[in-house]
């Protein structure tokens, strides 16, 4: 049997819809909070150690790093909390043709993107 089908190697020439763009978006934000809980959790066991330690991570969570990763974090976590809340709509029924999915992948991402800035602001 022979397969005649297109095969397109050029990743450069493909271009996903809003949809699959917050999905994937959506599971890499998932790892990220996955590693950004593991600085949480090394953050929590050396302030705990002591007085000198808390005012070590305290510093370090008042410099640029800190606030590179508090705010990385919180992006992360708010847009998984938005992509999550979008799939349980769809998972409810709604959303789930065409037109109404890019529409509610795009609020999603313009949602995130205000949030994010919003809260840089404010940490910063």
């Amino acid at each position: 049997m022979k397969k005649q089908r297109p095969v397109n190697l050029d990743l450069n020439t493909i271009k996903f819809p809003p949809s699959a763009i917050t999905s994937i978006l959506h599971r890499v934000t998932g790892v990220a909070m996955f590693f950004a809980l593991l600085f949480v959790i090394w953050a929590w066991a050396v302030s705990l150690g002591s007085a000198d330690d808390f005012k070590y991570v305290q510093s370090l969570m008042e410099g640029v790093i800190g606030k590179i990763i508090a705010i990385g974090t919180l992006s992360a976590l708010t847009y998984h909390i938005l992509g999550g809340i979008r799939h349980g709509i769809m998972d409810l029924g709604y959303w789930e043709e065409l037109e109404s999915g890019n529409t509610s992948a795009k609020v999603t991402i313009g949602l995130w993107v205000v949030l994010t800035v919003v809260m840089g602001v404010v940490l910063w």
